[in-house]
C-alpha cells in the first residue's frame, strides 16, 4: 500500500486500466464470467491504492453495463491472513528473534479472513453473481492490538510492543459495505450481495421516488463488527498453516503466497 502512495500511476495502470484491458479481453474471447477481486480499501478510500480500487469496481460495473455474453461481477476482501506482507509473519518473525512488535496503532482494526475464505468468496460469486454484482463476506474482526496479544500469547515468550505510528495511507478501521451499499444489500447468508446501480443518466424520472432513509442504516465496518478479542484471534489464527508449523510445530504444507 505505501508504494502506491508514492507512485499512484503505477496503481491507476495496474488496478484500472488493467481491469479494463482484461475484462475486454475475456469479452472478445468469450469467456462466460469475470470476477475482479477488490479491496476494503475501496469504500471510503483515502489512500492511492483504495482509490484506484475503488475506480476498478467502477470500470468493472461499467463495462458489465453493456456486455451481453460474459457476465462481469466483484468480489472485495478483508485482509488475507499470512499472505504475503501481512502483519502475521512480521510480527511472527519478530517474536522468534526476540524483537519488539512494530504496531502501527494497537487500536486499528481490520477484517480477518483464511486463504479459504478468500476462495469460498470466489466460488461463491462465480455461483451466484449476476453482471455488476459485488460481493461481500461476513468476516470477523480484531484489533491489531490483540493479535499481536493473542500471537504472543501462542508463542509463549514475551516481548516488547513497540508503537510506531501509522503508515501511508492506514485507516483506524477498514469498511467493507458502505451505508449506501448496505441499503441496497441482500443477506445470503454467510455473504452480502451488492447489485449494481443499473439506472441510466436520466435521472428527471427518480426526482419523485424515495429512498429508505440513509441515516437509519450503518456501514459495515471492522469496528461495529463483534470484535475477537484475544481469545478469539488465538482460535482464529491456530488454524493457519504458518502457525500449524512454526509455532506447534506441525508438518504442514504452507501455501504459496
Amino acid at each position: 500500500m505505501p508504494s502506491c502512495e508514492f507512485f499512484p500511476m503505477e496503481a491507476v495502470k495496474t488496478n484500472v486500466a488493467g481491469t479494463q484491458n482484461v475484462i475486454r479481453a475475456a469479452a472478445a474471447n468469450g469467456v462466460k464470467k469475470v470476477i475482479c477481486l477488490s479491496t476494503d480499501k475501496a469504500a471510503y478510500p483515502i489512500n492511492a491504492m483504495g482509490i484506484s480500487k475503488a475506480m476498478m469496481e467502477k470500470v468493472a460495473v461499467a463495462e458489465a453495463r453493456n456486455l451481453t455474453e460474459t457476465v462481469v461481477c466483484l468480489t472485495r476482501y478483508g485482509n488475507v491472513m499470512a499472505s504475503r506482507g501481512s502483519v502475521i509473519p512480521l510480527f511472527l518473525n519478530q517474536i522468534q528473534k526476540g524483537e519488539p512488535i512494530t504496531i502501527t496503532d494497537p487500536n486499528m482494526s481490520r477484517f480477518f479472513m483464511s486463504l479459504e475464505d478468500a476462495v469460498d468468496l470466489v466460488l461463491f460469486a462465480f455461483e451466484n453473481g449476476n453482471s455488476g454484482d459485488l460481493f461481500v463476506n461476513k468476516a470477523p474482526a480484531g484489533s491489531i492490538g490483540d493479535l499481536a496479544k493473542a500471537l504472543i500469547a501462542l508463542t509463549g515468550k514475551e516481548v516488547p510492543v513497540k508503537i510506531i505510528g501509522t503508515r501511508h495511507g492506514e485507516k483506524l478501521y477498514e469498511t467493507l459495505c458502505t451505508r449506501e451499499e448496505m441499503m441496497k444489500a441482500e443477506d445470503m447468508g454467510d455473504f452480502y450481495r451488492i447489485p449494481a446501480d443499473n439506472r441510466d443518466l436520466n435521472y428527471a424520472k427518480y426526482f419523485s421516488e424515495g429512498k429508505e432513509d440513509i441515516s437509519k442504516i450503518e456501514d459495515y465496518h471492522s469496528h461495529n463488527t463483534e470484535q475477537q478479542g484475544v481469545e478469539g484471534l488465538k482460535q482464529l489464527i491456530s488454524k493457519l498453516p504458518l502457525i500449524r508449523k512454526e509455532i506447534f510445530g506441525e508438518d504442514v504444507m504452507q501455501y504459496p503466497y
